[in-house]
């Protein structure tokens, strides 16, 4: 088979994403930014948490990359700065969306329709918990509970928390953040 009919038979959207992953591996990170993180520190003793939340902040994630010379940095061993890295889930070791979606998932939250909002955002999305939109918007996530519970259902995207949500309400939700 061609290279031609090979593409006439695939989806353009998993294409996209091959050529996306592919791109990103090939990403180079500004570790003059990462430097300048560090230096704000200026040596403070348990400065790991505070540096990686940085990083997050300004990548949307932590890149091993990143996390490497992060731990050369601080003389730090990379199996502390991976421990945690991977111990808060406030990181992410994989490329996140410019918004992230959490729904929560707590009892007062699905007994009260949690469910059905997650389902709308799945469907309005096009994805499932723990993935990304090809486009880097929006990442969705399910969490045990945001501690809102006299409010539920509720999600949180970004920092924001939207409470007593109704499935119908999902699409014009979305769109404010697109």
């Amino acid at each position: 088979m061609s290279i031609t009919e090979t593409l006439e038979v695939c989806d353009v959207q998993a294409i996209d994403q091959v050529i996306h992953a592919y791109e990103e591996a090939l990403e180079v990170f500004d570790l003059e930014a990462v430097d300048q993180i560090i230096n704000r520190y200026d040596g403070e003793k348990g400065a790991l948490m505070p540096v990686l939340q940085d990083v997050n902040a300004e990548y949307s994630y932590l890149p091993e990359e990143v996390l490497r010379h992060v731990a050369h940095r601080l003389d730090l061993p990379l199996s502390q700065v991976l421990h945690v890295a991977t111990f808060y889930n406030v990181f992410s070791l994989e490329p996140r969306g410019k918004h992230l979606i959490r729904v929560c998932d707590g009892t007062s939250c699905h007994v009260r329709g949690g469910f059905r909002i997650l389902g709308g955002l799945e469907k309005q999305l096009g994805i499932k918990p723990g993935e990304t939109t090809p486009d880097m918007q929006f990442t969705l996530e399910t969490v045990r509970c945001v501690g809102c519970c006299a409010l539920s259902p509720c999600i949180v995207i970004d920092t924001t928390t939207h409470a007593r949500l109704r499935p119908d309400a999902v699409a014009a939700l979305l769109r404010t953040y697109e």
